[in-house]
């Protein structure tokens, strides 16, 4: 893989610390600022939202931008917002840069997934995948709690500045090593690109990556309550488990990466029943704290290996909308992760600290059976719509038509050859006295 795959990871990993690490800083930025803890949670509703809409707006605004010119400007938004998010004392500032800095890394991962057909070849496009979702797996595992370490040592501050600096070193490989579109080549058209949106097989993979994606950061929030309230452990053990998870999520992602691009159909038709029957166990077995853990390495894995390569299958199938295609696949991972929580939270009032996980269950379920029920679209691996593929299937059957009517051709000049060079028998009525 190309060294700058690494850089933009280190990018990403960087947004996704952002992203993470905020709800162990709400409660000393609510106190610094006068607000409460309530009203600093609007905070990480205003990064998720610009995640979402960041996505498709900022991918479609930057589009006729080369894709160094878009990246760099993207990641440098995304620096300056932090670095006026940490010298502000107004709330309402500090919440403006959350949703600049979130539309700021939606349109910058958008645009890296398409970037990928220009740094690597088609064959090693999920390998490339797996680099760059390995820096949000290592934002859960390591980013979210060092972040929140920091904070409580130099104040909440010191990590949105933190963020702000390991960002740095990715702007600076942006600027020196990502390509720059080849001058004559015009932006795709955005209505054709957005054409593509309804193609039957695109739908349906980016709903499947809605609801596997919604299942596991549905159960990943609320892992706190499973742990102290339902296996009676301390809080201390919570840490622990979303390691478990981060870990199993950062495995799962690599594992993908290695597979998605040769079976990826192999991959997803054993590993979404797997990823269910795991959640099932969990909701089963949450009561015992060694299951518990076990489970939270295992659907971590689970959850990223079926949701990056889902990602992957949305890229390839949006693989002609060459600057929006990045956007789908970034909406589809972050409207799961808006939904999942919300739906989360629904099942945690009504069924206790299980209902998260049943919902992720319900979630995947879901996906499962639509899969079942549109086989055809989902196993399809061409990506061009029926229309688009009539014109080929009619060119092969006419140039078989023609091989055979040449081959016919040349068996009827042969035969009559052979006839006209054969001596003439006699009473063939070609002998002079034949009829005399």
């Amino acid at each position: 893989m190309p060294f700058l795959l690494h850089l933009l990871a280190v990018a990403v990993f960087a947004q996704g610390c952002s992203e993470f690490m905020l709800a162990g800083l709400l409660p000393a930025i609510a106190a610094d600022l006068g607000v409460t803890v309530a009203q600093a949670g609007l905070l990480t509703s205003a990064f998720a939202a610009g995640m979402v809409v960041g996505a498709p707006v900022m991918a479609a605004l930057g589009r006729r931008w080369s894709p160094r010119a878009t990246l760099a400007g993207f990641l440098a938004l995304f620096i300056a917002a932090h670095a006026v998010g940490a010298l502000t004392d107004e709330f309402a500032v500090l919440l403006a840069t959350r949703a600049i800095a979130a539309m700021a890394n939606a349109g910058f991962l958008a645009v890296t997934l398409s970037t990928l057909a220009l740094l690597v070849p088609e064959g090693a496009r999920a390998r490339a995948l797996a680099v760059i979702l390995g820096g949000t797996t290592l934002a859960l595992v390591a980013g979210a709690p060092a972040g929140a370490v920091l904070g409580d040592a130099l104040g909440w501050r010191s990590a949105l500045w933190a963020v702000a600096i390991v960002s740095v070193p990715a702007l600076l490989a942006v600027l020196v090593a990502v390509p720059n579109r080849p001058g004559d080549e015009a932006a795709p058209d955005l209505r054709t690109e957005l054409r593509v949106l309804t193609r039957p097989s695109l739908r349906t993979v980016l709903l499947l990556a809605v609801l596997v994606n919604g299942a596991t950061f549905g159960a990943f929030t609320y892992l706190a309550p499973l742990v102290t309230d339902e296996a009676g452990l301390g809080s201390g053990a919570i840490p622990i488990a979303l390691a478990l998870f981060g870990i199993g999520a950062f495995i799962g992602v690599g594992a993908a990466g290695r597979l998605a691009d040769r079976h990826w159909r192999s991959l997803l038709t054993a590993g979404a029943p797997l990823l269910l029957l795991g959640w099932v166990l969990l909701l089963l077995t949450a009561a015992a704290p060694v299951a518990l853990f076990v489970f939270a390495f295992i659907q971590g894995g689970l959850s990223f290996a079926v949701g990056s390569t889902l990602i992957g299958r949305v890229m390839a199938a949006a693989q002609d909308a060459k600057t929006m295609g990045g956007s789908f696949a970034t909406a589809a991972l972050n409207v799961g992760a808006m939904l999942g929580p919300v739906l989360g939270g629904l099942g945690l009032e009504a069924a206790g600290p299980r209902g998260p996980v049943l919902v992720s269950a319900a979630l995947v379920l879901a996906a499962v059976l639509i899969a079942a029920a549109r086989r055809p679209p989902v196993r399809d691996c061409d990506p061009r719509p029926q229309a688009q593929r009539r014109p080929a299937a009619a060119a092969v059957q006419t140039a078989t038509v023609r091989s055979v009517r040449s081959t016919a051709d040349h068996t009827a000049t042969a035969v009559n050859a052979h006839s006209t060079s054969r001596p003439a028998q006699p009473g063939s009525g070609k002998y002079p006295t034949d009829g005399a």
